[in-house]
C-alpha cells in the first residue's frame, strides 16, 4: 500500500513538473514573440526615419497632399518650435507633386517669438512655391497655435475645438512676504538701475508694472496685426472682444469670422484637394509624440511670456 501511495505521490509531482516545464516554456514564447514584434517596430520606424521616408497613406502616383502635424507646447527646444517646424515646412512645400499643403494643429499656444517665425515661414513658403496651405485644429488652437493657423489661406475647426484666445500673457510669482517671515537677506548686486526689474522677491513698483504693459501690449499689436492680415475681410463682430484673449468653440468661432469651416482632417482634405491621400512630413509616429508630449508636459508648469 505505502508504494502504491510512493508512485501516486512521484506521478503528480512529476506531472506537476512537466505542466510547470510547459507553462514555463509557452511564456518564454510569448516573451520571444513580444520582443520579437518590438524590436520589428523599432526597426521598421529607424529604418523610415533613415530613410526620409514620412508615412503615407498609400504609395502611389495619384493626387495627393502633404501633411504636417503640429502638436504641443510652442516653445524653443520642442516638436512645435521653429528650429524643428521650419525645415518640415520647406521639406513639404518643395514636394512639387503635391496638390497643396494641411497643416493639422493641436495645441494650447506658446511663446509670441517662435509663433511668428513659424506663422512668416508658412508665408514665405506659400508664395514660393505657390501652394494652397489648410489648417486644421483639432483639441486647441488657441494663442500661439492661432498666430500660426492665420497664415493658412483657410482654417477648420471641430465645433468644440477651443479657438482663439488672441493675447499675450505674462506670469511669475512674488515672495516678499515669505523671505521675510524666514528670515532671508536678500543680496543682489547691479549694474545698471533697472537691471533687477521684475525680481520677484523685490515689491512691484509702478514703473516695473507700467513696462510690463508696454511689453505685453506691443506684443499683442503685433500679434493682432497679424490675424488682421490673415483674416483680412472675414472677421465678423467687435475687434474688442475678438482681441481680448477670449476663446470660444469652435461653432462659434465659425460665427465669428476666426475660421472658415467646420470638419476633421480627412473630409477637410477631400473638400479642399478632392483626395484623401497625403504624404506625411516630420515626426510621424504617435507612440513617440505621445511619449514626447508627456515629457513635455512636466516643464509646462514654469512660464514667462506666452501669446
Amino acid at each position: 500500500m505505502q508504494n502504491v501511495n510512493q508512485d501516486t505521490v512521484m506521478s503528480s509531482l512529476a506531472g506537476e513538473l512537466l505542466k510547470e516545464k510547459r507553462t514555463a516554456r509557452r511564456w518564454k514564447n510569448v516573451r520571444f514573440i513580444a520582443w520579437f514584434l518590438l524590436i520589428a517596430y523599432i526597426a521598421v520606424n529607424i529604418f523610415n526615419y533613415m530613410n526620409g521616408s514620412t508615412k503615407s497613406s498609400a504609395l502611389f502616383d495619384g493626387k495627393y497632399v502633404s501633411l504636417i502635424r503640429l502638436d504641443g507646447m510652442i516653445a524653443p527646444g520642442r516638436d512645435f518650435s521653429s528650429d524643428t517646424v521650419v525645415p518640415v515646412l520647406k521639406e513639404a512645400f518643395s514636394d512639387k507633386k503635391a496638390e497643396g499643403v494641411i497643416i493639422d494643429i493641436n495645441s494650447p499656444g506658446g511663446t509670441p517669438v517662435q509663433a511668428a517665425i513659424i506663422h512668416d515661414a508658412i508665408m514665405t513658403f506659400k508664395k514660393r512655391y505657390h501652394k494652397k496651405v489648410i489648417i486644421v485644429g483639432e483639441d486647441l488652437l488657441t494663442s500661439g497655435a492661432y498666430y500660426v493657423a492665420v497664415a493658412g489661406d483657410k482654417i477648420y475647426v471641430n465645433p468644440n475645438t477651443l479657438t482663439g484666445s488672441i493675447g499675450v500673457i505674462m506670469k511669475g510669482f512674488g515672495f516678499v512676504d515669505l523671505i521675510k517671515k524666514l528670515g532671508i537677506e536678500r543680496r543682489v548686486y547691479i549694474a545698471g538701475t533697472d537691471k533687477d526689474r521684475l525680481d520677484p522677491f523685490l515689491p512691484q513698483n509702478p514703473d516695473d508694472l507700467k513696462k510690463i504693459q508696454d511689453v505685453i501690449a506691443e506684443v499683442h499689436g503685433n500679434f493682432t496685426q497679424a490675424v488682421l492680415e490673415g483674416r483680412k475681410g472675414k472677421l465678423q463682430g467687435d475687434p474688442q472682444k475678438l482681441f481680448s484673449g477670449d476663446f470660444w468653440s469652435g461653432q462659434t468661432a465659425l460665427k465669428l469670422g476666426l475660421v472658415d469651416g467646420l470638419g476633421d482632417l480627412l473630409g477637410v482634405m477631400e473638400k479642399e484637394f478632392n483626395t484623401s491621400h497625403y504624404q506625411e512630413y516630420g515626426e510621424s509616429n504617435p507612440l513617440l509624440r505621445l511619449l514626447g508630449g508627456q515629457l513635455n508636459s512636466a516643464l509646462d508648469s514654469v512660464s514667462y511670456l506666452y501669446a
